[in-house]
């Protein structure tokens, strides 16, 4: 299967630069996975779509200002020139980071730029009194590297201070005070992601209201995005593309309601493509298997921790998720593929087609679908 076959034409003007005022004001597009056929509507109308009985999956993970700016010491850096004055600047230039996961106590994988000429022991310094300050201690391709902090008393206390907001790449403008929250579900708790899970960036405290007075019961979960929501798929062909793992936790309470609605045959409907990935690792991993009307095989779910290294695409069969909502992706990326095993190739090609001829709002800030 070609990377090539995921591909889509998109107008630089339908991607999302702003968020609306407010956050349910999208558009939605109703997509059957059964016949292709889809139907303009709002997200306001999603509590609607819903069964009485449906259970609603969402992640909880929220987002830390992760993108942070410091300077090198030059400990390791080569000299441009000894005789160029402009040597010094440079090894003492501006330095971004992007942290994208915590390995360890202080230490962490992270996004380096310029990340050519950084090597390994050197340092880096953060803040203007050096509250923090990272020891390059790895080094792998694209510019990803190992950082190792040295200890302060409240290490995301400090990040609160320094860091940004992580917007990504196709957001041409730089982060503001309000992205702090609107870049940012209503429902997060669980601190550690690098990017939204952006298909719950429309709920709002009274949309939510109306989806338990219909009678759906909510549980969340948490997958911390991390890495492979920023690095392109530079394979050819589908099968060959290596997925960066991805933290998850479920408790007990929400691998209950899970279990409960696959023994009781009751639809779950996955908010986002996170929650799609660690619903189907956990079943997965759990190695259970029986039969559900919402999604034809299903299994049963373990709480616990993990890393979720699942790579889904065209083939994979679904036992867990019986709908989806999700925001518009990127061409030829793995979210892409993701909805298009879910719902087959060629109806969401068709309705993003569809989409972009009635100029709806792409990607982290754009308009939304249900698929079901």
């Amino acid at each position: 299967m070609l990377v090539s076959d995921f591909d889509f034409h998109l107008p630089e003007e339908l991607i999302a630069q702003e968020p609306l005022a407010d956050r349910s004001a999208s558009r939605m597009l109703h997509l059957s996975r059964t016949t292709g056929k889809h139907q303009d509507l709002r997200f306001i109308d999603f509590p609607d779509l819903l069964h009485p009985d449906d259970l609603l999956v969402v992640n909880n993970s929220r987002v830390f200002p992760a993108r942070i700016f410091g300077r090198r010491a030059g400990l390791r850096a080569q000299l441009v020139s000894p005789n160029n004055p402009a040597a010094r600047d440079f090894l003492q230039g501006q330095v971004e980071v992007l942290l994208t996961r915590q390995l360890g106590s202080g230490e962490w994988q992270a996004l380096v730029r310029p990340g050519r000429k950084i090597g390994v022991g050197e340092e880096i310094l953060f803040g203007d009194h050096q509250e923090l300050k990272a020891e390059v201690i790895g080094r792998g391709e694209f510019g990803e590297r190992t950082l190792r902090f040295g200890p302060v008393p409240d290490f995301f206390g400090v990040l609160e201070r320094l860091g940004h907001v992580p917007l990504p790449p196709y957001i041409s403008r730089r982060d503001r005070a309000d992205d702090r929250e609107r870049y940012q579900t209503v429902y997060a708790r669980a601190q550690g992601s690098v990017a939204a899970p952006t298909a719950g960036l429309h709920f709002t405290p009274e949309i939510l209201s109306r989806v338990r007075q219909r009678g759906v019961e909510i549980a969340e979960l948490t997958l911390h995005v991390g890495l492979g929501t920023f690095q392109p798929v530079r394979a050819k062909v589908v099968e060959e593309h290596k997925i960066h793992s991805e933290a998850f936790t479920i408790s007990e309470d929400t691998a209950q309601k899970i279990n409960r609605a696959l023994e009781e045959k009751r639809r779950i409907v996955a908010v986002g493509t996170t929650a799609v990935r660690t619903l189907e690792y956990a079943v997965l991993q759990s190695g259970s298997v029986q039969s559900n009307s919402s999604c034809g095989v299903s299994g049963t779910i373990t709480p616990g921790s993990g890393e979720a290294g699942i790579f889904i695409y065209p083939g994979f069969q679904f036992r867990v998720v019986g709908a989806l909502l999700t925001n518009f992706h990127l061409p030829k990326s793995t979210l892409l593929m993701l909805v298009s095993a879910f719902a087959g190739r060629e109806h969401v090609l068709k309705a993003y087609e569809h989409a972009v001829r009635e100029k709806y709002r792409f990607f982290s800030y754009g308009d939304c679908m249900f698929v079901e």
